[in-house]
């Protein structure tokens, strides 16, 4: 039995009034305590009830009003008070809830979205490559990059536009399966290319390629050969 059982069971408002020093009558009334009271105007059993000021309740909400404290406290005192027993409950800690799982579809998506993201990111790289280092005179050996970009946008394009926007879901899991791990790679050498650009870095690293310029993204996952534009890519 709780402490709020247990008290209302074994005290009456009345007993605790007299407890607490309030004279009550012979008729069970007595002055109010919790309004300028001139005459009694509350009546005191197991339950009390003022006429004037229209308090109520039992012998909790009388204590808890009383003594100004919540109804778990005034519990509690008149149990102490009284001498009442009761089970002191305790509860365990609520267990964690646990994480809601990804559903598969959901994660497609997020997969399909963040391959989309990087070939447009990589996409705007090769346009860019295309124009800042395209040769300024016919005998100028052809940088890496403007290589790179000239063998790369139509497919990156294709892609884009063939694969993810107008292509079906069957289309878009093969690349995934395919090439989920070269989009990987070729964002981690997006991040640092840009940051070396960002870094002043543009000496050797551009004589060089790039970074890891000779690394191929995209590259199949399998021995036969992917043809685009009778070309293997």
């Amino acid at each position: 039995m709780n402490v709020f059982e247990a008290v209302k069971q074994s005290v009456t408002t009345r007993q605790a009034a007299e407890t607490y020093g309030i004279r009550v009558n012979r008729n069970g009334m007595c002055i109010c305590p919790f309004h300028n009271d001139k005459t009694p105007s509350m009546k005191l059993d197991r339950r009390f009830h003022c006429f004037g000021c229209q308090a109520d309740g039992d012998v909790i909400d009388f204590t808890a009003k009383l003594f100004d404290m919540n109804s778990k406290g005034a519990a509690v005192k008149l149990a102490a008070d009284f001498g009442i027993p009761y089970e002191e409950r305790t509860h365990d800690p609520p267990m964690p809830k646990p994480k809601p799982k990804i559903s598969a579809e959901l994660q497609f998506r997020k997969t399909e979205n963040y391959c989309y993201r990087v070939l447009c990111d990589y996409l705007r790289l090769l346009e860019k490559w295309q124009t800042d280092f395209a040769p300024r005179t016919p005998d100028e050996e052809w940088h890496s990059l403007f290589v790179e970009a000239l063998q790369r946008k139509s497919y990156v394009e294709y892609l884009l536009d063939d694969v993810f926007l107008t292509g079906s879901v069957e289309d878009k899991a093969a690349f995934i399966r395919l090439h989920g791990k070269d989009v990987t790679r070729l964002e981690k050498r997006i991040r640092e290319f840009t940051a070396s650009r960002a870094g002043g870095r543009d000496t050797d690293d551009e004589r060089d390629g790039g970074v890891e310029s000779h690394t191929a993204p995209l590259r199949p996952q399998c021995r036969s050969a992917h043809r685009y534009d009778d070309r293997v890519i």
